[in-house]
């Protein structure tokens, strides 16, 4: 499954997550933001359970905005577990 995620508050405007049957991640790509950083990220959770992604991604901030790409990660795999 693909589902596509509008972040708030960051610098990145799209996030795609692909998740397989059983909620594990396949791939997650993101539109703007900070390049590298975000393909780090991308990678170190490809093939994570997207619960245990969740759980160490929700409430990072940045820069005092409240959220942060990984907090909006974590949203967005919320999002597509829901509509999974």
């Amino acid at each position: 499954m693909t589902y596509n995620f509008t972040p708030k508050g960051v610098c990145s405007r799209n996030i795609t997550v692909e998740l397989s049957d059983d909620g594990v991640i396949e791939n997650v790509s993101f539109l703007g933001g900070c390049n590298g950083n975000l393909q780090g990220i991308s990678s170190l959770v490809k093939g994570m359970k997207a619960d245990e992604a969740i759980s160490r991604l929700k409430g990072i901030n940045c820069s005092g905005r409240g959220t942060s790409c990984p907090d909006q990660l974590s949203k967005a795999l919320e999002a597509a577990l829901s509509a999974h």
